[in-house]
């Protein structure tokens, strides 16, 4: 018994000793993990805030521009457009530098322990890769979107033609791009898929109107009913704002037998270009039925010299 009060009484003599031999390299090593902390949670603080600073205030200044340089740059620039760019923007700016500083606590932390980061890195490489490897759609995926934001190529209320899909762009988001298409349908487009992508609602538009009326009549008659009826569009109300241009009579596009063709154009902002053309037709409808030119078409004139032979035979028949 005497022999087990012994031997435990050295274990516990040794036992102190070795804390009282290694309690201050603890000590130590805990302030400098505590110090990495802290100093890793403040900086990340820190970078979090200047980056959301950054963004807002860039986001004020081109506001500020939009509001100094008048009509045509407030039309292009949408609210809700700027906002998610500035959003999306400063979250993957924020989460880089998050992964960033605190990657590099956590290596830090580990070398107090004397800890060989070498073989740990080596194996964090290889995993990397193969991860890498196995998403590489999902990698492909977020850079495009990233760039896409970056870029501004399209934004939220933008009509875009992105190859997969046409429609009205809902939400970008790193991953996909969500579209609502012409007959209410939602379209989700991995933004890697996008290998080109046209934004119609960027710049200005061209409405093209074709009138076609009987090779016999008079042209300068026929364009200045039309010139008339764009100046009289031109000067209403919402196609005051909505053309950015004079109504032009380009000249005639075809001339056949029995029919020819009066192109016309007109500049419109982005988006109004099919309204436009519908409503310029309309006019021009008018503007030539008020001069009692007709308008006509290929069916028509078909038809008309279908009618004209067979009253021809009919007569040649008759004896006439």
């Amino acid at each position: 018994m005497d022999e087990r009060i012994r031997e435990a009484e050295r274990h516990a003599d040794e036992a102190a000793g070795w804390l009282q031999n290694n309690w201050e390299a603890w000590l130590g090593a805990g302030l400098r993990i505590l110090l990495i902390l802290v100093i890793a949670l403040v900086l990340r603080a820190v970078v979090r805030r200047t980056i959301t600073r950054l963004v807002d205030r860039m986001n004020r200044s081109r506001e500020d521009g939009d509001a100094a340089g008048g009509g045509l740059g407030s039309l292009l620039i949408n609210a809700e457009r700027r906002r998610q760019r500035s959003a999306a923007i400063g979250s993957v700016l924020r989460s880089v530098a998050s992964f960033l500083i605190l990657g590099t606590a956590a290596l830090t932390v580990l070398s107090v322990f004397d800890i060989n980061l070498g073989p740990l890195l080596a194996s964090a490489g290889v995993a990397g890769v193969a991860i890498g490897f196995g998403a590489r759609n999902l990698v492909t995926d977020v850079l495009t979107g990233m760039f896409i934001l970056l870029e501004d190529q399209y934004g939220v209320g933008d009509r875009v033609d992105a190859g997969e899909a046409v429609g009205t762009v809902l939400e970008i988001g790193l991953r996909v791009t969500k579209l609502r298409g012409d007959d209410g349908e939602i379209w989700y487009v991995r933004n890697g898929e996008i290998k080109r992508v046209g934004n119609l609602s960027q710049g200005w538009a061209t409405a093209t109107v074709d009138v076609q009326v009987r090779a016999d009549e008079d042209l300068d008659t026929v364009r200045e009913a039309i010139t008339e009826a764009g100046r009289a569009m031109a000067g209403s109300e919402p196609w005051d704002e909505k053309l950015w241009g004079p109504v032009e009579v380009l000249g005639l596009d075809a001339v056949g037998m029995e029919s020819m063709t009066v192109r016309v154009s007109v500049r419109t902002m982005p988006g109004e270009a099919a309204p436009a053309a519908r409503e310029l037709r309309w006019r021009v409808k008018r503007a030539l039925d008020a001069q009692g030119i007709p308008l006509v078409d290929d069916e028509g004139l078909a038809q008309e010299a279908a009618a004209e032979a067979a009253s021809r035979l009919s007569l040649r028949k008759t004896g006439v």
